[in-house]
């Protein structure tokens, strides 16, 4: 068996394989209150009986203010706790595992009447102007997780993925860009990394199951105006030690910019392996992965332990089973690849 679909034991996770859903806002929350709707049981139990490893929430905020918009899905109500619950249930009797992303979208809070951040600047002309978080918001924000972090458990999710990507909260947090605060929370990069520190801390406290943080490597920003490489691999670092089971690799979203570099089939896996290399738990990695074999030589080469799909799953809600097809077609097997392109992926 393909190492992509056999079974897997690691991050405090039993896996029926390692294809993961990834989290995907779909924007259905048409009641603008943050409940599950039919639309989204549909989508997620549609990819469990796809087969599908483990189904990730979309970004879902803890607070009606931490939306990026009004119709995105929260958890900082116990209707939303119950409805979530009922969606858990559904998808573990179908033999997926589920996890729920938790977020907070700062400055990027398209709908909030007053979006917050680290500091007072904007995210592009056409966003709010946030306003500077206070100490005693920020601690407010905290409490925040750890409440959603409570309702996650009682609705008895596998998975807690704290969202530190994308340019939402926690990344503007850790940005040395973005935060200009002279404080505890801004500064060096220990200090831009004491919301992240607690907020895994006080998710850590709810919550036993499995706890993910999602980081963007990269901002796509000239190196001397983002952190650099060692220093992610510090706050990986930093992240095992405050009880991070998984580091969920991506790039980009802290600034409207694109990849500064060509983009090609699995051109974020390179991050994820670099972080991998600096610390003792797992890592998971995204991006135009739609090739079961790219999926199979990164897992069988040790650049990342888990895959997450995307876009591929919603356009083949039965992409696991194109996968089982292609790596075990005596036709497609592994040595019929094009050995040098992968090895031009290593490279680069």
């Amino acid at each position: 068996m393909s190492k992509l679909l056999e079974p897997a034991h690691l991050a405090k996770l039993s896996l029926k394989n390692r294809v993961v859903m990834s989290p995907m806002c779909l924007y259905a929350v048409t009641q603008e209150d943050g409940v599950l709707t039919p639309v989204h049981f549909a989508h997620y139990l549609t990819r469990a009986m796809g087969q599908v490893g483990l189904i990730i929430l979309e970004a879902t905020a803890v607070t009606p203010d931490g939306r990026i918009t009004k119709n995105d899905l929260g958890l900082w109500n116990d209707a939303q706790a119950v409805k979530l619950r009922d969606l858990v249930t559904n998808l573990h009797q179908l033999g997926a595992k589920v996890g729920v992303q938790l977020n907070h979208a700062g400055r990027k809070a398209v709908d909030a009447v007053t979006p917050v951040a680290p500091s007072d600047q904007r995210y592009s002309p056409d966003y709010r102007q946030p306003h500077t978080l206070t100490i005693p918001k920020i601690h407010d924000i905290v409490a925040d997780f750890r409440a959603a972090a409570k309702r996650a458990t009682a609705a008895g999710v596998d998975v807690i993925d704290i969202h530190g990507a994308h340019g939402y909260l926690i990344d503007q947090f850790l940005s040395p860009v973005v935060n200009q605060r002279h404080d505890p929370y801004g500064g060096s990069l220990r200090d831009r990394y004491r919301l992240l520190h607690e907020i895994a801390t006080a998710i850590r406290d709810e919550f036993s199951g499995s706890l993910w943080t999602r980081l963007s490597l990269t901002d796509y920003q000239p190196s001397t105006q983002q952190n650099s490489l060692s220093e992610w691999q510090r706050v990986a670092q930093w992240l095992e030690a405050d009880g991070v089971d998984l580091l969920d690799v991506s790039t980009g979203g802290l600034f409207p910019l694109k990849p500064n570099f060509p983009v090609h089939d699995g051109y974020q896996t390179k991050f994820a392996t670099k972080l991998k290399h600096a610390v003792d738990i797992p890592v998971s990695t995204v991006g135009l992965l739609d090739n079961p074999g790219l999926c199979e030589y990164i897992l069988q080469n040790h650049q990342a332990d888990l895959i997450l799909e995307g876009r591929a799953l919603l356009r083949n809600p039965n992409w696991v089973a194109t996968a089982d097809l292609a790596l075990h077609d005596h036709n497609l097997t592994r040595d019929t690849f094009n050995q040098s392109y992968y090895r031009g992926m290593d490279e680069r």
